[in-house]
């Protein structure tokens, strides 16, 4: 077995490895745009070094459809007081090559820039501290970061972080983003770090329950663990794993991290474990088709939404579209059994939902007092069938409708509960 599962992993890592053509072409251009970049800053004297993070500087990188390297300006504490975001923007100025420039508002703005079909640059602006329990921002801290892995992790290692993303992306579970929970690139670098390889790091996360609260502190910042526990921001021990960052002892790395998601992971990994194979480094689409086909057969009811947002791409429309997912699971409850559900996001304003229920056929509405008697009537209007209990009128109303009627009667009447949800479009298939 351990044979087979080394060799599923030589020929994922071959799989996912982006080919020397790729990255450098990559390295060209961001050679060209980190000179004009330079360029652009001396000719506006301004104090601050460029550098490049993320995964392309950690060589950590995967291969993907499309490429987003981390390019982030450093500026010199006397611009504290100033919006580094509009002096990162002066920078950027009009260097050549870059196709289309989004301002991606935050906590502290950033650039997404277009330079090529599958490019990306995103240059973030970031304060020069001298440690990091100085930092305004979280992407302060990145520097920090960057250097701690170029420092450590190397070799072999290096590869095994590969494939942990892979792995990571594959099972949905990639991203610090609030509408994934999961685990950042940092996150999992660092992880793997720890435990070595790819395969101890998948075992211990099986072992992980909510009796005892996985914490990790490879740097050894602490001598007990209660000292962590007393030390951390409170709001930040609430993931099922506690990681220390390696640069800022009182930070917890994987905070971001929901039992939701860490469950799922579970799950994937005790499966992956059982049965190794190639298939569980790819990201599977949701086959909606099949899932129709299959809720027929159960003579289930399916149907397919998509809803727009007006908020920004990322995070925030991920997160919006997540919460008003979430409303409307709760809403088709009221009157169906969920027997299974989906939600899909992929960076843009848009995401679809998929729900296959089961009608409850009848439900019980709650209403009034009886000394109540003007709502009284008014509940007796709008309902068939009612009776009296304990002083109290309830409705027992039957489900003859479909939940597609459900959904397009529910849109209707609560059109400006949607808009306050920042749901522009609710379309059903």
């Amino acid at each position: 077995m351990v044979g087979n599962v080394n060799s599923i992993l030589k020929e994922v890592l071959q799989n996912i490895s982006p080919n020397k053509t790729e990255l450098e072409e990559i390295k060209i251009k961001l050679a060209v745009f980190l000179k004009e970049l330079e360029t652009n800053k001396k000719r506006l004297r301004i104090d601050a070094q460029i550098f490049v993070g993320g995964s392309f500087a950690k060589n950590t990188i995967i291969k993907k459809d499309r490429y987003d390297i981390d390019i982030f300006v450093r500026f010199d504490k006397k611009y504290l007081k100033q919006n580094l975001s509009d002096l990162t923007e002066k920078i950027i100025g009009k260097v050549k090559g870059k196709n289309k420039v989004e301002r991606i508002h935050g906590s502290r703005d950033y650039f997404k820039i277009v330079v090529g079909k599958n490019l990306f640059f995103e240059i973030v602006p970031v304060l020069k501290i001298n440690h990091p329990k100085e930092a305004e921002n979280v992407t302060d801290l990145s520097y920090f970061h960057v250097n701690y892995a170029k420092k450590k992790i190397k070799g072999k290692v290096l590869d095994e972080i590969k494939i942990a993303k892979a792995f990571c992306h594959a099972t949905g579970c990639y991203g610090a983003e609030s509408y994934i929970k999961g685990f950042s690139g940092y996150a999992l670098e660092l992880l793997i770090y720890h435990y070595k390889s790819f395969q101890s790091f998948v075992k211990a996360m099986t072992k992980v329950n909510e009796k005892s609260k996985l914490i990790i502190d490879t740097e050894k910042h602490y001598k007990k663990k209660n000292q962590i526990l007393m030390d951390v921001n409170g709001a930040k021990l609430g993931s099922p794993i506690i990681l220390i960052d390696p640069t800022y002892k009182q930070r917890n790395i994987i905070a971001a991290l929901s039992e939701e998601t860490f469950k799922k992971f579970q799950k994937d990994c005790k499966n992956f474990l059982k049965r190794p194979s190639i298939e569980a480094f790819e990201t599977k689409k949701t086959d909606t088709e099949k899932i129709r086909q299959e809720a027929k057969k159960k003579n289930l009811d399916f149907v397919l939404l998509e809803a727009t947002t007006n908020k920004q791409e990322g995070d925030v429309a991920g997160s919006k579209l997540l919460k008003f997912y979430h409303h409307l699971t709760d809403e088709t409850k009221r009157y169906f059994q969920i027997k299974n559900l989906g939600f899909e996001y992929n960076q843009g304003k848009n995401a679809r939902y998929f729900f296959v229920v089961k009608s409850k056929k009848e439900v019980i509405a709650r209403g009034p007092e009886v000394k109540d008697k003007k709502n009284v009537d008014k509940f007796k209007a709008s309902h068939k069938k009612t009776f009296v209990k304990n002083g109290r009128v309830y409705a027992q109303d039957k489900i003859d409708f479909k939940l597609k009627d459900f959904i397009v009667r529910w849109k209707n009447s609560n059109m400006d509960r949607i808009k306050e949800m920042y749901i522009v479009g609710l379309k059903v298939f």
